[in-house]
């Protein structure tokens, strides 16, 4: 048998296994933690990870152990402010009623799909300015509901609609310059009704009047104009007669829309929806860009953030003639493997706003192209005291612990090469 230049006991072998599991330990335990963690870095709870993060994982692109992940938007008006309205992307939630562990407030089980995990009052927190709910005469009252052939039934229905729309009154009267958009598949029937439905839950007072929205494509009124005005809530419906019986803007008449569902998420191609206009066309000035699959699945959305978002971004804003999105609807904003749908929103609110790789890299008062830093990383955290929310980041099925089967397989790993070199002894 082999020689060792170094004999060691058998006792000095336990030994160091015991320093080499403590040294995993400390160096498991000595990473950034309460609060220091940065975007890509390992985390092992939900308050390792800095303000704005999460801590996640996305097993669908090999990434098992969590690490902090964006969960919040820079607010694009809080670094550049004062353009017209149309100048800016803001991020949609695609059926933003639709959410995980939501009450059953029906009575039997739920029968549905979801879409969103998190609450609309966190989504707008978090930096979401448009909401889609789909909205249906049901139980005497109007409520958000998935449907089958245009019908809500127990099996499919979420809540009233005003329960939802008061989150958003509540929002806006907390941020006097904040601007939300609600976009409505709308099923509702019964005449003003959706009138009253506004009325009652104290949305009135912001709304955005029909008569003053561009009709040949013009800019809108800046940001700064709609917030003194207090026309902050931009409502828009798939029911045409409802323009001229309710004051609500019919959608398609005011902005462009690519298909929703798998054929939104088919790379290299950006086909417009079937109600909408060419994405070319000039007579609207607001351009909804859907990105999301037809069956949402919550696993896949990590993945489907990632590098894949960028590229259609990029496809669909050729297909509009180079005009970049004003919206963003996506399901489980806030699933990615690192930056996801927050990281594009900077990227696009740069080029547009400022000619930067980023809207981080944005400079208020420089000229065009002028920008603060040209090698903006990849993936950034929220910045700046009013660049973001400080709202509970919340996702349903996050990985927030360390992997304990993978602390067994290193250990297990040195404790078999120290018996390798025992032998070898």
């Amino acid at each position: 048998m082999k020689k060792s230049l170094f004999p060691i006991h058998a006792n000095d072998y336990f030994n160091l296994l015991i320093l080499l599991i403590l040294a995993t330990l400390f160096i498991t335990t000595s990473a950034c933690s309460n609060g220091d963690c940065q975007i890509l870095e390992s985390c092992s709870g939900a308050t390792d990870c800095a303000s704005g993060l999460y801590c996640g994982n996305c097993p669908e692109l090999q990434k098992n152990q969590p690490f902090c992940i964006r969960g919040q938007a820079n607010i694009p008006t809080a670094i550049i402010n004062g353009l017209p309205f149309n100048k800016y992307t803001w991020l949609v939630t695609h059926n933003a009623f639709s959410i995980v562990d939501a009450p059953l407030l029906t009575g039997p089980q739920r029968i549905t799909f979801y879409n969103q995990e998190d609450t609309v009052t966190n989504q707008l927190r978090n930096g979401v300015r448009g909401l889609m709910l789909d909205m249906y005469d049901f139980d005497n009252d109007i409520w958000l509901c998935h449907s089958f052939r245009g019908q809500c039934y127990n099996i499919t229905a979420f809540q009233p609609a005003i329960n939802t729309l008061r989150e958003v009154e509540a929002f806006l009267s907390s941020n006097p310059t904040e601007i939300v958009t609600i976009i409505i598949e709308d099923y509702v029937h019964t005449t003003k009704a959706m009138t009253k439905l506004f009325t009652d839950a104290g949305l009135d007072k912001y709304w955005f009047p029909v008569t003053k929205m561009p009709k040949k494509g013009e800019d809108w009124p800046t940001v700064t104009d709609m917030a003194q005005q207090n026309h902050r809530l931009l409502v828009f419906t798939s029911d045409s007669s409802k323009e001229v019986t309710e004051g609500i803007a019919y959608q398609w008449r005011y902005m462009v829309e690519n298909e929703p569902g798998d054929p939104g998420i088919q790379q290299g191609s950006c086909p417009n929806r079937k109600e909408s206009k060419p994405l070319t066309s000039k007579s609207a000035s607001l351009f909804l860009q859907n990105y999301f699959p037809t069956m949402p699945v919550q696993a896949d959305a990590c993945k489907e953030h990632s590098t894949p978002l960028m590229s259609m971004v990029d496809t669909c804003y050729k297909s509009a003639g180079n005009t970049m999105p004003n919206f963003l609807a996506v399901n489980f904003y806030m699933r990615s493997d690192g930056g996801g749908v927050f990281d594009a929103l900077d990227r696009m609110n740069g080029q547009t706003l400022c000619g930067c790789v980023s809207v981080t890299a944005c400079q208020a008062g420089a000229p065009f192209g002028a920008c603060r830093n040209n090698g903006v990383a990849n993936s950034t955290s929220p910045t700046g005291p009013s660049g973001s929310f400080s709202g509970t980041v919340q996702l349903t099925g996050s990985a927030s612990r360390i992997n304990v089967k993978s602390l067994l397989v290193i250990y297990g790993f040195q404790f078999l090469l120290l018996l390798w070199v025992l032998y070898l002894k």
